[in-house]
C-alpha cells in the first residue's frame, strides 16, 4: 500500500482505505482546515490596480481602433 506524509504532522501513513487522506487523522485535518480559515496560507496573487503605465497603454489602444 502507498505511504504518504501528513502534511500537518509529517506521519507516514497508508493513503488507502484512510477516511482522513491526505491526512493522518480527524485532528490533523481539522488543524489543517483551522489554519485555511485564519488565513494562514495565501495563494499568490498578482495585483489588480492598474499603473499610470497600464492605463497609458489601454488609451493608446483605444485611441488606435477608434481610427
Amino acid at each position: 500500500m502507498p505511504l504518504v506524509k501528513c502534511p500537518t504532522c509529517g506521519k507516514q501513513v497508508e493513503y488507502n482505505g484512510n477516511q482522513f487522506r491526505p491526512f493522518c487523522s480527524e485532528r490533523c485535518q481539522l488543524l489543517d482546515l483551522g489554519a485555511w480559515a485564519d488565513e494562514e496560507y495565501h495563494l499568490p496573487a498578482q495585483s489588480s490596480e492598474l499603473t499610470e503605465e497600464d492605463i497609458a497603454e489601454i488609451e493608446r489602444s483605444l485611441n488606435k481602433s477608434d481610427k
